[in-house]
């Protein structure tokens, strides 16, 4: 930078040893770096921010100089982010919270208004606020000393809240009462902050949410005061802000969905956001609310689907970047081009929540304007969160029959969808992955050109991962493949999977990954001539897997799955002899007809019946030798059992025996 004299004068009179001359030359510099970021930067180069906290400091300066201190540093600070990071290195904070503890009003308000600048600056970690537990307190209790203690404290916590720890700090010193009286203020910008820190402490909070609910201002509920911020004559950004309260109290439980003051009210002023009359930052906003309001719910996503034309009004994130009002402004169109991608990202995920569960929604949304082909594109736009959200939404899309067997055969999302799975981020790869499940589905067309692109080797090295939501992911997708393939499409999966990796997979510590690796085992070991193929190659070791998961500590579901399986290797024609000839089995499925689980009963016996069927080759010798180890005397007692499923299933194979 280069550095003028004039800039090193400002810097020389601060060490001037009249304290008058220091206090002049002080304010001459207050005037000078207003507005002025090279003045600004080359005084942060001259050494003057060690100076001006010396002063703020010492004892001796007296409060005038101390306040013009602290205004200097707060211009500084509404500089460039590199500013800010200046300052901070001089441990600026600790000076000006140290600061607060002056008696004097205008001072504190000062240094309050320098702490809300360096908070709101993203290069400033929150955490500077809660380093001290003396700090959060001391604040509560400035907040009742002017309107601009209300303003600043409450930016800055509305700033430096983030997350369930810091919400739990600020409720647990009071934030809740000392800040909601604080809505009634005379002052709009006390109001709006106010509104701001109930925003960000409701947020996925039920304890504050739930708290929220009961609180009196003046006689009025919480809410209530909520529903007056959101009306249409109040400013954009006050409507914006309360409907986030009452969403996020909404998604925390505390108010319920079919309450007045969702459907009537935050709704629709949310739909009202994403009108093309508004700003590009409040139709993001308003898009992305809304996509959480309503994403659980299906009623909501039904009324709004048919507010205001929204499904249309969201095709207008792609085509009018701008706002109608900011069309005559060059700067405003030039930040919006900018950001457009943000804009679709927003439209991404209202469709997705829009049609998360609605049939008719879903298609209505298909049927808007090409929006299959923005869709699509945007699984190859170069922005992440941008490929996040369309692949979010192909896949809420994707929970469609319908669409499986129309729209997306159309437009071979499968081609873009594969590009997206090569390499992308863990979190875009689990819903992806979680889509091609859906595209996998026996009544998708999409499941041929899937198999031939290489989707086999590219979903058993998903099972590899550290990540259990894409082990599940991509073992219940080659789950889904291998449901009534042909022998050839198997053989591939065992061999892509290998068996050292099937073991491992049924021994995962996810409850997940192991029902769903006993799902694909399943559809592996369906249709005889499959049975027995595989059998004949990995049958001793299919059976070592049977036989530690049924000796081990799993649930109901685990073990049926497991028994199941059993029963389907017992439909095999040489098959069979693999359980007739392992004894440890054969008892292990006589300890299951007779347990206490109607489900395990039942599915012990399929084994039983396909192991005693008469038609087939050897069924005798079976029979003798079940009937040798008491399973014949099992099957009289289950022929009395009040369970009628069960009880016709024990005739069905005493009648075997007879005939």
């Amino acid at each position: 930078i280069e550095v003028t004299a004039s800039s090193r004068h400002y810097v020389d009179r601060l060490f001037d040893p009249d304290p008058q001359k220091v206090l002049q030359g002080v304010i001459d510099m207050k005037n000078a770096v207003i507005g002025n970021n090279k003045q600004k930067a080359n005084l942060i180069v001259l050494g003057a921010v060690p100076r001006l906290l010396y002063l703020l400091q010492q004892e001796t300066s007296s409060t005038e100089l101390k306040t013009e201190c602290a205004v200097v540093l707060g211009s500084l600070a509404m500089g460039t982010e590199n500013n800010v990071k200046s300052l901070l290195d001089c441990h600026i904070i600790p000076a000006l919270l140290q600061g607060l503890l002056s008696p004097d009003l205008k001072f504190i308000e000062a240094c309050l208004r320098c702490l809300r600048t360096i908070f709101t600056s993203p290069v400033t970690p929150e955490e500077l606020l809660y380093t001290d537990a003396t700090v959060i307190p001391h604040l509560m209790a400035l907040l009742s000393r002017s309107r601009y203690t209300q303003e600043y404290i409450c930016q800055i916590f509305s700033h430096c809240c983030k997350g369930p720890d810091h919400q739990t700090i600020l409720f647990n010193h009071g934030a809740v009462q000392n800040i909601a009286h604080l809505l009634t203020s005379v002052s709009y910008k006390v109001r709006m902050q106010a509104l701001k820190c109930f925003s960000v402490l409701a947020f996925e909070n039920p304890q504050v949410s739930m708290t929220l609910v009961n609180v009196l201002v003046d006689g009025e509920l919480l809410p209530q005061i909520f529903v007056k911020m959101l009306q249409r004559d109040k400013p954009i950004e006050m409507q914006l802000t309360s409907a986030k309260c009452l969403t996020y109290m909404c998604r925390a439980g505390a108010i319920r969905t079919d309450d007045s003051c969702i459907v009537l009210k935050t709704l629709p002023c949310l739909v009202r956001m994403c009108s093309k009359e508004r700003l590009l930052e409040e139709r993001v906003e308003g898009a992305e609310t809304l996509a959480y309001l309503i994403e659980p719910d299906v009623e909501l996503q039904r009324i709004a689907s048919i507010t205001d034309h929204l499904i249309a009004m969201l095709a207008d994130y792609f085509k009018y970047p701008s706002s109608v009002s900011a069309i005559t402004d060059i700067k405003r169109l030039d930040h919006d081009l900018k950001h457009a991608h943000e804009l679709r990202q927003a439209a991404f995920k209202l469709y997705a929540s829009l049609g998360a569960n609605d049939e008719d929604i879903r298609k209505k949304i298909i049927e808007t304007e090409n929006m299959m082909d923005r869709i699509v594109t945007g699984l190859s736009e170069s922005s992440v969160k941008v490929r996040l959200a369309a692949v979010r939404c192909l896949h809420s899309l994707s929970r469609s029959v319908q669409q499986l067997r129309t729209s997306f055969q159309d437009h071979a999302v499968w081609k873009p969808l594969m590009k997206v799975l090569q390499n992308a981020p863990d979190e875009i790869l689990v819903v992806a992955s979680s889509m091609l499940c859906n595209l996998l589905l026996e009544f998708s067309p999409s499941k041929e050109p899937i198999l031939e692109s290489g989707a086999v080797e590219l979903l058993c090295g998903l099972t590899q991962s550290e990540n259990p939501a894409l082990r599940v992911n991509g073992i219940w997708a080659l789950m889904n493949m291998a449901f009534q393939a042909e022998q050839k499409i198997k053989a591939d999966i065992l061999r892509s999977l290998s068996t050292e990796q099937l073991f491992r997979l049924l021994s995962d510590s996810d409850l997940n990954v192991l029902m769903k690796t006993l799902g694909l085992l399943r559809n592996l070991l369906s249709t005889r001539p499959h049975i027995d193929k595989i059998m004949s190659t990995h049958g001793k070791q299919i059976m070592q897997a049977v036989t530690l998961i049924l000796e081990g500590e799993h649930n109901i579901e685990v073990k049926e799955q497991t028994l199941c399986i059993l029963a389907n290797i017992a439909d095999g024609t040489t098959a069979k002899e693999l359980i007739m000839t392992n004894d440890d089995i054969l008892q292990k499925i006589k300890y299951y007809m007779g347990h206490s689980h109607v489900k395990l009963q039942l599915a012990a016996m399929f084994c039983i019946s396909n192991l005693v069927w008469n038609e087939e080759e050897g069924s005798q010798e079976r029979q003798d030798k079940l009937r040798d180890m008491g399973i014949v005397d099992i099957l009289h007692k289950l022929s009395q059992s009040p369970d009628s499923n069960l009880c016709d299933k024990a005739k069905m194979a005493l009648q075997q025996y007879l005939a």
